[in-house]
């Protein structure tokens, strides 16, 4: 095995990362389609690790101590830009996001279950390429092959629920910001004119990026973020479980709405560029999470399953651009924010929250500021998506047994 250090894993995610910009502006097509550059990066960096390990056998292992702090880095930035009345209207379009998930939860099971019938596999073996690994990725994936393995007899469940997670993570990447694209031009959407955006300064900045306003922004970052683990904290001691990044997400959502209005005015005229900083070091640690995710691919676990995978997820990245396309826009108001909420759907259904986030993060860059997706899609990924997804598969799991 190659191990490499956190130091220069570090920095070899930080190159990545400025290759897959400087890719993307060269490259129309990718433009065109919303690829985020960090997604480009990343993949280029796993596929160079897979043919490492097919020429010499020997594994690439990264350090990456920094990715999950990265992460909450970003969502303690967005619920610092998150109005809470903005949020409480929300409501409605967070519980149809969640209604259509669930729905589609269901639908992913019901494949997975007839494709492995299809191949000799046990019935069971198809949740793994169900919700279990594409819903709730690696770590569900890892919870639920144990009790796949010795209570269904599915030798391979860790194996089949793995490969299935890192497909669909690929797939998920690639087809975010195409959808949204496609639904924005073809229905001729445009973002809000004027909305400051949720991540990325943007280029032609009227208020100075100075030094004080990229300190304020990283010192309250770095407290919305102190807050979240406090709070994940408490949770944790009474027994219930909730990601970091959800609880950071609130507690930057709490500061930015208990902290008095003449505070954030005086701020704001103090250092008015303070915004446009904390959008880009959210911006930047999105990106340099995502390219560390992807860094850590070991695309050479698909060889054992590689037919039943190959047909499993070409099938459920069939059904979820169909379902996205023609029902979640729809459902959710046929308008710019549902088309841009569309660009997270296959983060939900296939790969991760940092994965529907970059796409929809993408999206916002190039066509406007998307406020609403930024709330309801991180807090039906990170929190109601794996209570619902436990319900699922304990039912599916009752039926089979």
């Amino acid at each position: 095995m190659i191990e490499i250090d956190a130091f220069l894993s570090f920095n070899i995610a930080v190159s990545l990362l400025l290759g897959g910009k400087l890719i993307t502006r060269w490259s129309r097509t990718l433009q065109r389609y919303s690829i985020p550059e960090a997604v480009t990066g990343g993949v280029l960096c796993a596929a160079a690790v897979a043919v490492i390990y097919g020429l010499t056998g020997r594994q690439v292992h990264f350090t990456l101590g920094a990715r999950d702090f990265l992460l909450l880095m970003f969502f303690a930035s967005i619920g610092l830009n998150s109005d809470l009345r903005s949020l409480l209207a929300g409501g409605r379009p967070l519980a149809v996001l969640l209604g259509l998930a669930t729905v589609f939860m269901l639908m992913q099971n019901l494949l997975g279950v007839g494709l492995a019938e299809l191949f000799g596999l046990p019935a069971a073996a198809g949740l793994m390429a169900g919700s279990i690994s594409l819903t709730g990725g690696a770590g569900t994936t890892m919870a639920w092959a144990p009790v796949f393995t010795g209570l269904y007899g599915v030798s391979n469940a860790a194996e089949i629920g793995l490969a299935a997670s890192t497909a669909g993570l690929i797939a998920a990447c690639v087809i975010g910001g195409p959808m949204a694209t496609w639904l924005i031009r073809r229905h001729r959407l445009s973002g809000p004119a004027g909305e400051p955006l949720e991540v990325g300064a943007p280029p032609a900045a009227r208020e100075p990026l100075d030094y004080f306003a990229v300190l304020w922004a990283l010192l309250v970052i770095n407290l919305a973020v102190l807050g979240g683990m406090a709070l994940h904290g408490l949770i944790d001691s009474a027994g219930l479980t909730l990601p970091r990044f959800v609880t950071c997400l609130i507690a930057g959502i709490v500061i930015r709405n208990v902290t008095p209005a003449w505070a954030r005015l005086r701020l704001a005229q103090l250092w008015p560029g303070m915004q446009q900083g904390m959008a880009l070091i959210s911006d930047i640690a999105l990106g340099l999470f995502l390219v560390m995710a992807l860094m850590g691919l070991q695309l050479w676990e698909l060889s054992g399953v590689l037919r039943f995978i190959l047909v499993a997820i070409a099938l459920q990245v069939a059904l979820t651009v169909a379902w996205t396309l023609f029902v979640v826009f729809r459902a959710m108001g046929a308008d710019y924010e549902a088309a841009v909420t569309c660009a997270g759907f296959g983060g939900i259904t296939l790969g991760s929250t940092a994965t529907a986030i970059a796409n929809i993060t993408a999206v916002a860059q190039q066509y406007g500021a998307a406020h609403q997706a930024f709330i309801i899609v991180p807090l039906v990924c990170g929190f109601f998506i794996d209570l619902v997804n436990a319900a699922v598969i304990a039912a599916f799991l009752a039926v089979l047994a």
